[in-house]
């Protein structure tokens, strides 16, 4: 089976799931914690799920670590894209995972009456706990324990005892995790020998984006 037709199966294969998903009630009750309707809430998601195959790279550090064998027909095709410079980790960032939940996160900060004490203080928090549960994994990039933030989110966002918790657990888990797991370890992915290093990416960096859910889904 050609390898396009395969993306293409298991693309409508989670779009099916994510729809059953969304019609069952569970993402919409999340939502609509954030004052999203049940459309917004799937059209989110969906660029989230579209937008999690592009990679955005940023720039490029030395590695020091082995990194793994690679095809060399991909080897050279990635080389013509720029992408791949031997003896080098590109570090990118993902639409999907990333860049959707920080623009949501800031969107949440305008329309939700959230202090900059309470958004900082959770914030950190999360950073805090993220950095010290998150580790650099050979080959893959920075990971930890995908329960830790949304829960640290959560619970946090619901001791500062504001009416705005679901939203504040959104900002603190979305921005705690790319500050303390992925920003604060960026100099430790030069261990790691991956190829390229994406934040926001699922198996490289921590999924931002449902650590987000999680914690609202939490509060």
């Amino acid at each position: 089976m050609p390898a396009s037709l395969i993306r293409l199966l298991v693309f409508m294969i989670l779009l099916g799931v994510l729809v059953a998903v969304v019609q069952i009630g569970l993402i919409q009750l999340t939502f609509e914690k954030l004052g999203l309707s049940a459309r917004s809430a799937f059209l989110l998601l969906f660029t989230s799920l579209v937008g999690s195959s592009i990679n955005m790279p940023l720039f490029s550090v030395r590695a020091e670590a082995e990194p793994p064998p690679m095809d060399p027909a991909l080897l050279a095709f990635l080389r013509r894209a720029r992408l791949i410079v031997p003896g080098r980790t590109v570090v990118a960032v993902n639409v999907g995972g990333c860049v959707i939940p920080v623009a949501f996160s800031i969107y949440l900060m305008r329309h939700f009456p959230l202090t900059a004490y309470q958004i900082l203080l959770a914030t950190a928090v999360v950073a805090a706990v993220s950095y010290t549960f998150s580790r650099p994994i050979g080959r893959v990039g920075i990971g930890m324990p995908a329960l830790i933030a949304p829960f640290t989110a959560a619970i946090t966002a619901t001791a500062l005892g504001t009416e705005s918790s679901a939203a504040l657990a959104y900002v603190s888990g979305v921005l705690g995790v790319l500050i303390g797991a992925d920003i604060l370890h960026m100099a430790d992915i030069r261990r790691t020998g991956a190829y390229v290093a994406s934040i926001g990416g699922a198996g490289t960096f921590d999924g931002i984006f449902l650590t987000g859910l999680l914690a609202v889904l939490l509060t």
